[in-house]
């Protein structure tokens, strides 16, 4: 008996390359996986994807998506959008791992491409903020960017300890704290 599957085959195959992302990381599957995971046949994925980096490609715009919105939702608040930073990969570890790894999909796909740009702006203006000048605007996003990042990856990594038994949130928000503090302690007189 062939694999039969109605509704959004799309759909389910994405949501069958999330969790196969989750479980073996966004290398350790195949095509022919997602297609048994998802219940269709073998071409299926072929046929709306053509390949794995055509998969890969719209999970990664997907996410991109859903994180600006995340990023969005925090109203311009740049220390709650560190947090809501974390939560997105904490709560959407699939996409999270695709999204940081344009080397896998069509970074230069249109939907990747606007998605990936809202969420960038949401850093950017929030930088400017904090930045003392234009010309450090920059650095300033990218340092925060890296250590927001670097939370997030290492939460998920399990290499803090309270990774295990604590509120990624909750503990982004005191090392954020402590970062913020420290940074504008040092930072020269704003613009």
């Amino acid at each position: 008996m062939s694999p039969y599957h109605h509704g959004n085959l799309r759909r389910a195959i994405i949501d069958a390359a999330l969790t196969a992302t989750e479980e073996a990381g966004p290398s350790g599957w195949s095509l022919r996986e997602l297609a048994r995971r998802a219940g269709v046949s073998h071409t299926a994925p072929v046929h709306h994807f053509g390949d794995k980096t055509g998969v890969l490609t719209a999970v990664a715009a997907e996410g991109y998506r859903l994180f600006a919105d995340a990023l969005e939702q925090t109203a311009g608040d740049f220390f709650e959008a560190g947090v809501a930073y974390v939560r997105f990969a904490e709560q959407n570890r699939g996409y999270f791992d695709v999204m940081f790894r344009p080397d896998l999909y069509r970074a230069d796909d249109p939907a990747v491409t606007a998605a990936r740009e809202r969420a960038r702006g949401v850093l950017v203006t929030g930088a400017r903020g904090l930045s003392p000048t234009p010309e450090q605007d920059r650095a300033v996003m990218l340092g925060v960017w890296s250590i927001v990042h670097g939370f997030a990856s290492l939460w998920l990594s399990g290499a803090i300890t309270e990774s295990t038994t604590g509120d990624a949130a909750t503990t982004a928000r005191s090392v954020f704290q402590v970062m913020l503090d420290q940074l504008l302690r040092n930072l020269p007189p704003s613009r």
